[in-house]
C-alpha cells in the first residue's frame, strides 16, 4: 500500500509505521489513499468531493483519528476543505499533518482549510505536523487553514509544529469561544535558509468564564524570516494570554505582533512577547559539560521548541 517515501513521509508528520489503529483517512497526491471508520466515528467524503466530514458520536471516549496527507507529485499543488463534528461529551485525539516529498525542479504544495465544531462538554486534541523533504529544488509550500467553534464547556488543544524543510508557509487560525470553553494553542516552527514562514491568529473570546492561552515559540536560522500575529479579542468575563518567543540565529528576521481587545470590564488579558539570541552563558555551559559548539545549540534548539 505504502512505497519507501510514503513510510518516510508517514513517520515524520504522524509517527505511523504503517496502518494505524482505530479511524483513519490517509490522502496521496490529490487522491484518496485508505479509509477506515470505528463504530463511534464515521467518515464520508463531502458534497462536492473537496475533502471529508469527520463525524464524532456523543460520548465517544479514548479514541483517534489520522488524517494525514502526502505529497510526493511534481507540480501537484494539493486542496482539502474537511469539516469536523465532535459530539458533546466526548473525548477524542486528531493527527493531522502533512508531509511533502520533492524530487524535481517543481513546486509542490498543500492548503488544508479545517473547521471544527466541538459540541458542549467535548474535548479534542488536534495535533497538526508539516514537513517537506526531499532532493529536489521545487519550492515546498504548506498553508494550513483551522477554524474551531467551541460550544458551552467545550475544550481544544492544538499542537502545531513546522521544523523543517518547507520554503514557505502562512498558517491561518481562527477559534471562538463559548461560556465557559477553554483554548489552548501551542506552535512550534523552524526555517532555516530563504524560508519565510506567517502565523495569523485570532480568538474571539465570546462567553462568560471563557479560557484561551496560545504558545508560540519560534526559531529562525539563516536569512530565513518569519512573522508571528495573535489577537485576542475579549467580548465577555473571561482570561487570556499570548505567549511569544523567538530566537534569531544568522540573518534571520522576525516580526512579532500580539493585540489585546478588552470589549468587557471582567475580561482579564495578558501577553508576553520576546526576541533574541542564544545567550553565551548557555553555551558555554554546556561546552563546559563536552559538547561541541553545534551538539550545545541544538540541545537550546530542542528544550526551546519542546
Amino acid at each position: 500500500m505504502f512505497d519507501a517515501i510514503d513510510k518516510k513521509l508517514l513517520k515524520a508528520v504522524a509517527d505511523l509505521e504503517g496502518i494505524p489503529k482505530g479511524a483513519y483517512n490517509i490522502r496521496k497526491n490529490g487522491k484518496l489513499l485508505g479509509r477506515e471508520i470505528s463504530a463511534n466515528i464515521i467518515i464520508e467524503t463531502n458534497e462536492a468531493g473537496t475533502g471529508i466530514v469527520v463525524r464524532i458520536n456523543p460520548g465517544t471516549l479514548n479514541e483517534s483519528v489520522h488524517i494525514p496527507v502526502i505529497v510526493s507529485q511534481a507540480g501537484l499543488h494539493d486542496v482539502v476543505y474537511n469539516t469536523f463534528i465532535i459530539g458533546a461529551g466526548s473525548d477524542v485525539t486528531i493527527v493531522a499533518g502533512c508531509g511533502i516529498h520533492c524530487g524535481g525542479s517543481k513546486s509542490q504544495g498543500h492548503e488544508g482549510i479545517h473547521e471544527f465544531q466541538v459540541e458542549k462538554g467535548a474535548r479534542v486534541k488536534y495535533v497538526e505536523k508539516h514537513v517537506a523533504m526531499g532532493e529536489g529544488k521545487g519550492k515546498r509550500a504548506l498553508n494550513p487553514t483551522t477554524k474551531v467553534f467551541l460550544a458551552e464547556d467545550a475544550y481544544a488543544e492544538m499542537e502545531l509544529s513546522q521544523l523543517g524543510g518547507v520554503d514557505q508557509a502562512e498558517r491561518v487560525n481562527m477559534v471562538e469561544l463559548s461560556a465557559g470553553s477553554s483554548l489552548l494553542i501551542t506552535e512550534r516552527v523552524m526555517t532555516d535558509g530563504t524560508q519565510t514562514a506567517v502565523s495569523r491568529n485570532e480568538i474571539i473570546l465570546a462567553g462568560d468564564n471563557s479560557r484561551a492561552n496560545m504558545i508560540s515559540r519560534s526559531v529562525i536560522r539563516g536569512d530565513s524570516r518569519q512573522d508571528f500575529y495573535a489577537t485576542m479579542d475579549a467580548r465577555a468575563k473571561c482570561f487570556g494570554h499570548i505567549e511569544c518567543d523567538a530566537i534569531l540565529m544568522g540573518n534571520g528576521s522576525n516580526e512579532t505582533v500580539p493585540s489585546l481587545k478588552a470589549k468587557h470590564p471582567d475580561a482579564e488579558l495578558t501577553h508576553e512577547a520576546s526576541i533574541g539570541k542564544i545567550a553565551d552563558e548557555q553555551l558555554m555551559k554546556l561546552m563546559s559539560l563536552g559538547l561541541t559548539y553545534d551538539e550545545a545549540v541544538n540541545r537550546i534548539i530542542q528544550g526551546f521548541l519542546k
